[in-house]
């Protein structure tokens, strides 16, 4: 792509200096500025083959010069610049038409690959117009764990691909299925969703797809399932591991041909929703163990998202504790604040119920604290309310509970972080996918990596523990023996 001309819009110096060295190293002509009103001057007279610009320069917000340049020479890339790092940034750049998002702090080598294939591709498809001006974070944090995610999800906007969202319990599964809704083409239309497992098995369908009057013991009358309820807009399937054989046949069908029939009916019913699924559950465990179709996996997993759990982006935590304040004074509750030491506890604890177990503390914090400050101490009282185990405080913890009392009182907590609700089925699986990890890889460290003996520790056989190693993916680094 030598001889290609980028134009760089940025009112710091450095960051033009910068970037004006990698792209020329890379064989790129290079023409900088620090204001809106020169890079619409150049786009205007034709000039540049593609376009690096911030957010914010002194004149006008590059927000509102880009749908002008992409109006005039539409085939001319825009990637986008930016340190105000939040999701609405993303989805507003791919709203706008810009080729691509790039969170500030950046990696030079991403930026000049990015501008590459940039130029590699003659024309975008036409945006999609947001009638959204609100700057309501529906999902908050600015990790490079979250950055990437908000990238995804901003590509994914301008789409109706089927998306499928795995992350553990209380990750914000359904906030991502929301924003993809909210921020997308079916905004317009409902966004309906159904969590598997809070629906007991045998009614799985008639909620999904509806039921005919006497179609069953109490069916007193025709009632619309969850595809009717969604018809042009989008259809959310939480906990789809969860989901009956039967029903995921069904559903099949449903990807398959874009019709269904309501259970009692006989007249197939097209369709038109758009179906994001979620789960907390391993799927190919699930189709290994013979309860999750898998050629319904491969119509679900188009788009796969995995969400990082909270103890995967503690440097979110400052941003988030703030969210939640905010949050809890706006419904009415006195306004509070964390002190730096009690900020860095929270970043320093695992969040087994992650995001939602933060959420739960602080409105409870917020509510009991008599002090508008809150101290790093009732952050400790709260946590260390069970036992916990560290690599720092070793097994003290643990023999001074039992580990039968720490466990009771870590699914106590656990149970907790829910408020009134219950987790979603499947807690058993979770657990084991928890315990067996960490206790295989002990016994494996204790014994040199020696599988049988390994096994006779255990007391299961060796083939047993060869394929816990499997499902489980516990990598055995010394002594296959």
């Amino acid at each position: 792509m030598t001889g290609k001309t980028v134009l760089i819009a940025d009112d710091d110096s450095a960051i033009r200096t910068v970037l004006s060295q990698a792209l020329s190293r890379a064989g790129y002509n290079v023409r900088s500025t620090a204001t809106a009103a020169a890079l619409w001057r150049w786009v205007s007279e034709g000039q540049g083959d593609a376009v690096v610009t911030d957010v914010v320069l002194p004149d006008e917000n590059a927000f509102d010069v880009i749908p002008r340049i992409k109006k005039l020479r539409p085939a001319l890339p825009i990637i986008v610049m930016s340190a105000k790092n939040t999701i609405m940034t993303a989805i507003t750049a791919a709203e706008r038409g810009a080729y691509d998002y790039l969170p500030k702090p950046f990696d030079l080598n991403a930026l000049v690959q990015t501008v590459g294939r940039a130029l590699e591709q003659s024309q975008r498809p036409a945006p999609v117009k947001s009638t959204q001006a609100s700057e309501t974070l529906p999902i908050v944090g600015r990790s490079p764990a979250m950055q990437d995610i908000y990238r995804i999800i901003a590509r994914l906007t301008q789409t109706d691909l089927t998306v499928m969202i795995v992350g553990e319990s209380g990750t914000g599964k359904e906030l991502v299925a929301r924003a993809l809704h909210d921020y997308g083409r079916r905004r317009k239309g409902p966004f309906v969703a159904i969590n598997m497992a809070a629906i007991p098995r045998e009614l799985i369908e008639s909620e999904l797809f509806g039921h005919e009057k006497g179609a069953f013991t109490g069916a007193t009358a025709r009632m619309a399932g969850r595809f009717e309820q969604a018809e042009g807009g989008t259809l959310f399937l939480d906990e789809i591991g969860d989901m009956p054989l039967e029903a995921q046949t069904r559903l099949l069908r449903v990807l398959q041909q874009g019709e269904y029939t309501t259970v009692g009916g006989n007249t197939p019913i097209r369709t038109n929703v758009r179906i994001i699924a979620a789960t907390h559950r391993d799927l190919r465990q699930l189709i290994n163990q013979g309860t999750f179709r898998e050629d319904l996996f491969y119509r679900l997993n188009v788009v796969p998202l995995r969400l990082p759990p909270l103890r995967e982006r503690a440097e979110d935590i400052p941003d988030l504790v703030r969210h939640f304040l905010g949050q809890a004074v706006r419904e009415g509750l006195p306004r509070k604040e964390l002190s730096p030491r009690a900020v860095e506890r929270l970043q320093a604890h695992r969040w087994p119920g992650n995001v939602r177990e933060l959420e739960n503390l602080l409105r409870r914090l917020v509510a009991i604290e008599i002090e508008d400050m809150i101290p790093d101490s009732a952050i400790e009282r709260e946590l260390t309310s069970v036992p916990s185990f560290s690599p720092q405080t070793g097994a003290t913890d643990l023999s001074a509970a039992g580990l039968t009392e720490y466990m009771e009182n870590y699914l106590a907590q656990y149970f907790t972080s829910f408020g009134s609700g219950l987790p979603p089925a499947g807690l058993y699986d979770r657990l084991l996918a928890e315990m067996e990890p960490p206790l295989l890889r002990a016994v494996l460290t204790a014994t040199g990596g020696n599988q049988l003996r390994a096994a006779e520790l255990l007391g299961i056989n060796r083939n047993t523990l060869r394929v816990k190693l499997r499902d489980r993916n516990v990598k055995v680094v010394r002594g296959l023996s």
